[in-house]
Parts: structure tokens; sequence; C-alpha cells
């Protein structure tokens, strides 16, 4: 096992850690360690909330899920001899859950979950839809996933961060917060918001001097979108084995990470939609000198995905085109036809006795793949959503003979919990 750089105790709050992380963007927060280019290291992570969702059957935790307090961060990792218009290569070699036996109190200890947010807090791809806040637990057995709040459905895990990414330049802050200011200035009240300006409220800035805080609180950047640095960016692939080049803009690059997920369906389309869950990085990394001119990575990352996904060979696929429910056409709007390929397998799912925010559940949370299909036929897009049929302990195929709807005892869907 590589040596832990940075390591936390399940047992205590994010604040009360030895080695304190962040919870904004900001190119001033202090670095916490350094490693080489070379180093292998392990880096613990918290989930997302800190602890703040607990393992029970109500979904009051995340109706008042605290959004301020996201994303509780490891990091930032100062990465010696890295400089503004390298690339920074981060190999993903292990990710995993915070082992079952660790007795700490917090999510991560054999299980994870998966929410809705109501519209109020955040709301997620299908908030017009679904307004209200619902919770899903999920057990984790080694690689598999199950839950009793949707029986009949078991997978494999794609276990991966949700969020990692270098420190922003002082420069390229200011213009994440003008457009983004930007964007909200046009409907400045609308719920939930276009975006999420800085906001000083439960800001964890690391240790960062004190007469110095309110200043960088004021400015520093939220970390839920994902951005030119990475970021959030909730791409399932990213699994052990990935190799992710990031553009570096401050010396020593500052990576951090966090927000892990068990598995996600291809948008993490609740936004609280991945299972989320502690656990901990392997990690090595290494600098290419120059290497953003050198190839064209202007200041987005590039990535190489792993091969640990599961292979699943049958797939039910549902197609959306960009038509509002009701019925408004839109011009090649990929983003509607999507909702409406995930709003079809919804109805789909719900035939076979589940609810509608279990189906929605599924999507969130199993190893679904999202596609493009057809962006150029005017004025529809076309978009598909794919569910592996194996995730599933009954036959959820079209048949002659209709849907199966099994008794609740027996462990398969059932319509409500």
């Amino acid at each position: 096992m590589p040596d832990v750089v940075f390591p936390l105790d399940s047992t205590k709050k994010f604040t009360e850690q030895k080695y304190l992380g962040h919870n904004r963007w900001h190119p001033d927060i202090p670095t916490e360690v350094t490693v080489r280019p070379g180093d292998s290291f392990r880096v613990h992570c918290r989930e997302w909330f800190d602890g703040a969702i607990h393992n029970d059957d109500s979904a009051d935790d995340v109706r008042d899920a605290p959004l301020s307090t996201v994303h509780v961060l490891s990091g930032p990792i100062r990465v010696e001899g890295a400089r503004p218009g390298d690339l920074l290569i981060v190999d993903i070699l292990d990710v995993g859950p915070i082992p079952q036996e660790d007795s700490g109190p917090l999510a991560g200890q054999g299980w994870g979950y998966t929410g809705i947010f109501a519209t109020q807090n955040g709301g997620g791809f299908l908030t017009e839809q679904f307004p209200d806040a619902y919770k899903v637990i999920w057990d984790f057995r080694g690689q598999r996933a199950t839950s009793r709040h949707i029986p009949g459905v078991s997978f494999t895990g794609i276990v991966h961060p949700g969020l990692m990414g270098t420190a922003p330049s002082a420069e390229l802050l200011a213009r994440w917060n003008r457009r983004e200011g930007d964007l909200i200035a046009t409907d400045p009240d609308r719920v939930p918001p276009l975006a999420l300006p800085p906001l000083p409220q439960d800001a964890i800035l690391g240790r960062l001097d004190a007469g110095e805080f309110d200043r960088v609180a004021g400015e520093a950047a939220r970390t839920a979108p994902p951005r030119e640095n990475g970021g959030n960016q909730d791409i399932k692939n990213l699994t052990k084995g990935s190799r992710v080049f990031y553009p570096v803009f401050v010396d020593g690059a500052k990576l951090s990470m966090g927000d892990l997920h068990f598995s996600q369906g291809d948008g993490e389309i609740t936004f609280c939609g991945a299972i989320e869950m502690g656990g901990f990085m392997d990690l090595h990394v290494d600098v290419i000198s120059g290497g953003m001119e050198t190839y064209g990575v202007g200041e987005n990352a590039i990535f190489m995905p792993g091969n640990v996904d599961p292979r699943y060979e049958r797939w039910l696929a549902f197609s959306g085109t960009s038509v509002t429910l009701d019925d408004r056409q839109h011009y090649l709007d990929s983003h509607l036809s999507y909702q409406r390929a995930c709003l079809h397998a919804i109805d789909y799912l719900t035939t076979f006795g589940y609810s509608r925010e279990q189906a929605y559940m599924i999507l969130g949370a199993a190893p679904i793949e999202g596609r493009l299909s057809g962006v150029v036929d005017i004025p529809n897009s076309c978009s598909t959503v794919y569910i592996p049929t194996a995730i599933f302990d009954f036959d959820v195929a079209p048949s002659a003979s209709g849907p199966t709807r099994v008794d609740p005892g027996t462990g398969v869907p059932k319509s409500s919990f």
C-alpha cells in the first residue's frame, strides 16, 4: 500500500482532522502536503456532505442537506516542480470505499446513498417532475451494491472520484466569477438558481491565515460545477487504471480530490445521483513540462479511462428528442432530449412495480450509459439511455405476456417503501 499522505479519521468531522482540506476553489488556499513527480501515494476522502446523510429510511436529511458545506476535498497537494502551463499526469492506481471494519459513524463503512434533492435545495436533472426529496441506501458486498429500498436490483460498482482537479489561477477564478455572475443576473430569483456565486458562509479554506480569510472566502468559487481545472466532472469512467492530464495554472498545481462514488449512471441525473461514499484513492503523479502548449490542451483536462468497468452483454435502450412534455419543439437541444430519454426509461420501469422515484434512482446510481445519438438532423437532437438488463433479478425486456409484477415478499420490485 502506498504511504498515506493525507490521512483522515472517520470518527472525526472534516474540520477536526490533522490535515485540513477545503470546500472552495481559490489559488491562495495553502497546500497541506507535498509530493514529487514519480511518487505514488494514498489519499483519504470524506463523502461530500461530511456525514450529514444517515443510514436510515428517512429523506429528511437529504431534504435539509447543507449545500453550503460541499464538497469537502482532500488537498491541496503540492506537486514539486509543477508550473503554470504544464500538464499534471494523475494515474488512479486504486480507489475504493472506507473498509467495512472501520467503526466510524460516517458514510463509507460498507454503505453509501443516493438522493433526490428537493427543488428548493438545488433540485436535479428532472426537478420539475421530481420536486421532493427522496433517499436510497445502498449496501456494499465486495464490488456489488444492493439496496433495501430498491429490491430486485444489484450491480457491480464502477468506483470513481466525482471530483478531482487543480487550483485555478487568480485570472481564471475571476473569469469563473464574472461569467457565472452574468448568468445569474439574467434570472436572479430562479429556484433552483442558475449558478452558485461565492459564499463565505461555511467556507473551509485549509489553514489559511486569518487575516486573509474574509477576502479569499468572498472570492473563492463553489465546487459544484465542472470547470477548466477538472473539478466536479462526475465522469463514471475515471476508474482504477485511468490516467488524467490536468492543466496546471499555479505553482505546485495544488491537486485536490473527493466526492467518491461507488457507482453512477451517466449524467448523475438526480444531482445527488451517484452512490455517495467515503473512501481512499491511490495515485501516481508526474509532470509534462509545457504540456499545455505542446499538446494543444487549452484549459480542460483530458483522460484515458481505465478498463475495469463491468462488461454487460445486453442492454435495453430508450430514446428521446428535443420536444418538451407539453409538445413544444426546441432546436437541437441535447439536454432536453436526454431528459426525455430518461423520462421514457422511468415510465417503462414503473410498469414492473417500481415507483417513479425508485426508477429515477436506478438511473442515477446504476451503470447506465447515456449517448448523444444524433445532433445534426434539425430540429431534433436524439439522445439515448442504455440500461444493462443484467442488473435486474427478472426479465425487463418487453414480451407478449406483459411485464411481471411480483409480490413484494419475493424481494423483487414493489411500488413503494
